[in-house]
This record gives structure tokens, sequence and C-alpha cells, in this order.
């Protein structure tokens, strides 16, 4: 089982899991970019009570099921929550310590890609995301 570590930006906020993540992808929904001022996010699912977060994280309602946290200090997004998935806490791949062990498996909410943003990967394209599809029953990261 791997032990998994990262930061913010500035280091006051430290998140630790010693859990396999459950899964990697790039989210290319507006909220995400927004959120990051960003082209789009990677993301890295892990279990919720893997997770063990350190610093002053401060944690806000971005939307009505959803909690997402940032450092309080240096403004760093750090994590994603959802009701739809209680069980798993989504953080940005690229707060790893090491993000050259993340592997993104596809690309989410393809369709609201920004029309400047091209891939070279082979990796699905979904047109949704995970929310939507764990409300219609099915899974798009097996």
């Amino acid at each position: 089982m791997p032990d998994l570590a990262g930061r913010c930006g500035c280091g006051s906020v430290t998140w630790s899991a010693q859990a396999e993540p459950l899964w990697g992808a790039m989210c290319h929904c507006e909220d995400c970019r927004r959120v990051a001022s960003s082209d789009y996010v990677s993301w890295l699912g892990l279990p919720r009570a893997a997770v063990v977060w350190s610093g002053p994280r401060k944690c806000y309602r971005s939307s009505e099921k959803v909690v997402r946290s940032f450092c309080e200090g240096c403004g760093s997004p750090l994590s994603f929550e959802s009701e739809v998935f209680p069980d798993e806490t989504h953080v940005y791949a690229v707060t790893l310590n090491d993000p050259g062990i993340y592997v993104p498996t596809a690309h989410i909410f393809w369709s609201e890609r920004l029309p400047w943003v091209t891939v070279n990967d082979t990796l699905p394209k979904h047109a949704k995301g995970l929310q939507d599809a764990a409300a219609k029953g099915v899974s798009l990261l097996d």
C-alpha cells in the first residue's frame, strides 16, 4: 500500500494517505477550471477515511452537494468532496509531493473543455463527469 502525501504551495497544509488511489482523471468542467484558475484539473481519488490533513485548511460549500478546500495562507486549492461520493476525497494531483506517480485514466467533462486545449494522449474522453455517471448507475473509471 503506498504512502501518499502532498502539500499546498506554501507548505502550511499537508495531507497524507496510506491507501491505493481509487482513480485518476483530468476534469475539464468550468467549475474546476475556475476554482483552480487552470485549463483543466488533474484529480486523484482517495478513500476519505485514509486522508489525514494538517494545517490551516479552509473548507467551503461550492455547490449544494460539494465541499472544496484550500490553504488559508497561500490560497492553493486542495480538495473536492461530494455527497455523491461520501467515501471519497478528491485531491489535486499536483499537490502530491511526487506528482510523477499520478496516473490518469480518463478525461471527464470533455464537452466543457476549452477550445484551445489539445491533448496527445489516447485516454477515454467522457462528455460528462463522475457525479453524472453515478446518478445513472455507471462508472467511467473502471
